[in-house]
């Protein structure tokens, strides 16, 4: 019998990957703290620390595997502690296990730039989270380069589809219209921003998974739809709900007040570069070795607004 793929964190990407899994009838573990009440039954699932090596250790024991799709709070200092230790557990452990790594990656190790986002771009040393995503990505290409790990990084950018709150396109947004309210944007509508949409991050996480081993010791953009801006995606979902694209956008110079009533909106000051200018992702990489149909925002914005509508009919 195969030995398990371990899915490490079941957020969004992590679930998303573990439905694909599943439906290809392949043998997974899930590990996190503590189970997610929406694990079937029959997954293996092994409670498990990021920040602990031996709880680390122990969950990749005897997998084939392994997926990061880990999240922490989105505080930079939480961030500045965690994603370290998290990563350093995690490449100890593959090296011990002798396990393949796909990470599930943002682009923030890229900090402001003006061009198309490629992989070949410099590591910035800008701000807190940009830098700690630079530092531990400085981290597995070192073990990778010692020849410790086969290690792949699946960049993506900003992420919306079913099920993910934590989105422009999420709570916020199509989860407030769902439930008849106008929606809340923090940054700019009307900038041409790529999004990437979750079950894609799913099927470029499994493309890795089965990819041979000179596509390891490298990152890899996803691929995204077409470029559009938030405003016109958010569009596609009201018309799919039926109603009209309500929304309210919060000024700039607003962001330092009310991030003392609401943390995040201080954490996503740092972060206004991927927001005051195009944000473009060049995937041409991976569209050359893989794939690049992309699921279309006309197919992805509705499925996401409709997600949020049954969301919200099953808590009325």
């Amino acid at each position: 019998m195969p030995l398990p793929i371990l899915i490490l964190g079941y957020g969004p990407a992590g679930r998303a990957a573990a439905d694909r899994l599943i439906a290809e009838r392949r043998p997974i573990r899930v590990a996190q703290r503590s189970r997610p009440a929406d694990l079937p039954a029959d997954i293996p699932f092994v409670s498990t620390d990021a920040l602990d090596a031996d709880s680390v250790r122990r969950a990749c024991a005897d997998c084939a595997q392994i997926v990061i799709a880990l999240g922490f709070p989105y505080d930079g200092k939480i961030w500045r502690d965690a994603w370290p230790r998290a990563m350093r557990n995690v490449l100890e452990a593959a090296k011990s296990a002798n396990a393949r790594v796909v990470f599930v990656d943002n682009l923030y190790m890229h900090g402001p730039q003006t061009a198309p986002l490629v992989e070949t771009m410099a590591l910035t040393s800008f701000g807190v989270k940009p830098a700690v995503r630079a530092d531990i990505t400085r981290l597995w290409r070192s073990a990778s380069q010692a020849g410790d790990v086969r290690f792949a990084a699946l960049r993506a950018p900003d992420f919306y589809g079913p099920g993910v709150g934590n989105s422009q396109l999420g709570d916020a947004a199509f989860g407030a219209l769902a439930k008849g309210r106008a929606a809340t944007f923090a940054v700019s509508p009307d900038m041409p921003h790529d999004l990437a949409y979750v079950p894609d991050l799913g099927r470029a996480v499994v493309t890795l998974l089965d990819a041979p081993d000179d596509c390891f010791g490298q990152a890899w953009n996803a691929p995204c739809a077409p470029t559009r801006n938030l405003r016109e995606i958010f569009t596609l979902g009201a018309v799919a709900l039926g109603v009209a694209p309500k929304l309210r956008v919060l000024p700039a110079w607003s962001l330092a007040p009310l991030s003392l009533f609401v943390p995040i909106l201080g954490e996503l000051r740092e972060m206004s570069f991927q927001w005051d200018r195009p944000y473009l992702v060049d995937a041409s990489k991976f569209s050359k070795r893989f794939w690049s149909d992309a699921t279309p925002f006309e197919t992805g914005a509705p499925a996401t607004a409709l997600s949020f509508k049954r969301l919200a009919a099953k808590a009325a």
